[in-house]
């Protein structure tokens, strides 16, 4: 049977079958990267074959997939929404998440579970630094261990890390701020701190691509990351290590959640049913270094650094009910004071 393609919104295409009806299509904006490449290669193929419609998957980060959702409210194009646990809690807070139907709560870690039932956590990974093992022994430095190494001058145009407005730039911020005696509730020992760091940046970047890139051409050799991305990062053979700092590794959730509309469709609630199955957590664990947020799943990669079974006692929590009221505030003033 020919098909032909029809556009879509997005500049997306749905297939529909020569003298019959368009078939059913499933907008999911997710995570770009590593992620996206194993969502597109062991995930979505299954899941377009097993519920029998076409997905239609918009990769990006977690706050440009949130400002979609509040650009397009009372029209909404997507399906179902990637994001962060900070901009996922942040989406629900705004009504831009659906109830997820038939959520299996016992069946989940405890910390997966958001608000009101709209969104869950899918994955999880811990904030740490990566560092260039190669040039450090080159250099005779030794590992960094602590969050305060980003500060040393030593690193003087050295480091890549990602901006306020990207949730690893945000969380590093909240670490030197606690060292710093403030914390969540008093961020200015980490803006102090972070304008010390600012001098040995090369690039706030938010791009992962540009983020390895920057590794690959010398020109970085200390980063803040998140455990997944380092994994996919070191897969690729490049000589990157990774650490959990002294003082902690936030843990941070990827999320899922069936973005509100008049009609939200049972595909999607399909999808994010499929995202917590036992198969598919076991993928995103081993494929792409997310660690499960099912109980009982087995992984063969648990001697990464994946947060599972000891490394789960270095991670801490944020407190995200006083970190998303005071977001936007704190991205204007790291525009003022940090990137400028």
């Amino acid at each position: 049977m020919k098909k032909r393609l029809v556009p879509m919104a997005f500049g997306l295409a749905v297939v529909v079958a020569a003298g019959g009806a368009a078939a059913e299509s499933l907008v999911v904006a997710g995570y770009a990267s590593s992620f996206e490449k194993v969502m597109r290669e062991k995930v979505i193929p299954d899941f377009e074959r097993e519920q029998g419609v076409s997905v239609q998957y918009a990769g990006g980060n977690s706050t440009d997939n949130l400002a979609k959702l509040v650009a397009q409210r009372g029209n909404q194009q997507v399906d179902v929404a990637m994001m962060d646990d900070g901009p996922i809690v942040q989406a629900i807070a705004l009504g831009l998440c659906a109830p997820i139907e038939g959520l299996d709560k016992s069946a989940l870690q405890p910390m997966a579970l958001f608000p009101e039932g709209k969104g869950v956590g899918m994955g999880m990974v811990a904030t740490g630094l990566m560092y260039n093992r190669k040039v450090f022994a080159e250099r005779g430095w030794a590992p960094p261990d602590s969050w305060t190494a980003l500060e040393d001058p030593k690193f003087a145009r050295r480091i890549v890390m990602p901006p306020m407005s990207n949730g690893y730039g945000l969380l590093a911020t909240v670490m030197l701020a606690r060292i710093g005696g403030g914390g969540e509730s008093n961020i200015d020992p980490g803006f102090s701190a972070m304008k010390r760091v600012a001098g040995n940046v090369v690039a706030f970047e938010p791009s992962p691509a540009r983020m390895t890139e920057l590794f690959q051409t010398d020109q970085a050799v200390l980063s803040v990351w998140g455990s997944a991305r380092y994994q996919a990062f070191a897969d690729t053979g490049f000589p990157v290590d990774f650490v959990y700092p002294r003082e902690g590794a936030p843990a941070l959730l990827t999320g899922i959640c069936p973005v509100a509309k008049k009609a939200v469709s049972p595909k999607a609630q399909a999808f994010i049913a499929t995202m917590l199955s036992a198969k598919v957590q076991k993928i995103m664990a081993e494929e792409g270094g997310y660690a499960p947020v099912r109980k009982g799943v087995e992984i063969a990669t648990a001697g990464g650094v994946m947060p599972v079974g000891a490394r789960v006692s270095h991670l801490v929590s944020v407190d995200w009910s006083v970190i998303n009221p005071l977001r936007n505030e704190w991205t204007k003033r790291w525009n003022r004071e940090i990137e400028r």
